[in-house]
């Protein structure tokens, strides 16, 4: 068990008392009458305190619930309930209801400090004055953070549930890298432990960063070789792939990149074209490859390409 100052990271499922054990002793039966003036009188006058407490804040809650509802929605009202509330607290806190632990589960990034102050929990506090989906929002908030649920376990624990964010891929922005997830959020600046996530590039690029990464996964042998992948012009990708020290940058065409990404590994098969002095393979022109050699000759290869050619019967080359 590890602890973080007010808060002990620990998975801990205690969802109540477990059941009797088979031929485990019966409950006693009630004394007769004659006994019971004196069992009273062995309770405990700590315990005698507590029940007349927890009573005493019954009343008044049930005092505030037959208010009239004219009342509670006034200014008056609302300064009433907020005064009772509080007072209802301060009593469950005498009577023993004290946080005196608290378990997070789920925790992997999630900052330690970051999750303290966002919880604002600590030992001692009256469980009952957690404002718990504040605190859920509170939480929620942090980056690493997916979703939490947050629960009291009376009378003294609270149990937190993380769920965090898978980055996906690294977004070089202006100098700067960041992980995105799926949603295309930026979960964090340190990168140091992602090194082989995909790069992207380029303004609006996470947004779209899982519909690339789905393309590329339907040819996984390609996909193993791309070294970055560039948004440009808020439309298209260009992928550059590992083939040459500079790389070989393939424009894909904004209209069913897809069927493009297809078409390339099908002439890798068949040509190997990745493995030949070129710098660029543009594949935005249907039914039609523009390669430019290393050195900047350009080279136009008209190529039947039958399986672009049938996908789009009635084009001209």
């Amino acid at each position: 068990m590890r602890r973080l100052s007010d808060i002990t990271i620990q998975v801990d499922d205690r969802f109540g008392s477990p059941a009797p054990r088979h031929g485990a002793a019966r409950p006693r039966p009630l004394p007769p009458r004659g006994q019971a003036q004196q069992i009273r009188r062995r309770i405990s006058p700590f315990w005698l305190k507590r029940v007349r407490r927890i009573a005493a804040g019954s009343t008044l809650a049930l005092l505030l619930a037959a208010t009239p509802l004219w009342l509670l929605d006034s200014a008056a009202g609302q300064a009433l309930t907020e005064r009772a509330h509080a007072q209802i607290v301060a009593w469950s806190g005498r009577a023993g209801f004290r946080v005196q632990q608290i378990y997070v589960e789920g925790r992997h990034r999630t900052p330690t400090d970051e999750l303290v102050a966002a919880l604002n929990v600590k030992r001692g506090d009256p469980i009952f004055g957690i404002d718990l989906a504040a605190a859920r929002q509170r939480l929620e908030e942090i980056s690493w953070v997916k979703t939490a649920t947050l629960e009291r376990r009376l009378p003294g624990e609270v149990h937190i549930l993380l769920t965090e964010r898978d980055p996906v891929a690294i977004w070089q922005n202006e100098g700067h890298y960041y992980l995105v997830d799926q949603q295309g959020l930026v979960v964090s600046d340190d990168v140091r432990d992602f090194s082989a996530l995909p790069l992207i590039v380029g303004e609006g690029a996470p947004d779209h960063a899982a519909a690339l990464l789905a393309m590329l996964a339907t040819e996984p042998a390609l996909a193993k070789r791309v070294k970055a992948a560039q948004w440009v012009s808020g439309r298209r990708w260009n992928v550059t792939f590992d083939s040459t020290d500079n790389g070989i940058d393939v424009r894909l065409p904004e209209d069913d990149p897809a069927a493009a990404w297809h078409d390339l590994d099908r002439y890798e098969k068949n040509q190997q074209i990745l493995e030949r002095k070129i710098a660029l393979i543009d594949m935005r022109i249907p039914d039609r490859l523009v390669l430019r050699a290393v050195g900047g000759a350009e080279e136009n290869a008209r190529a039947a390409m039958e399986a672009r050619h049938k996908s789009h019967p009635g084009k001209d080359a």
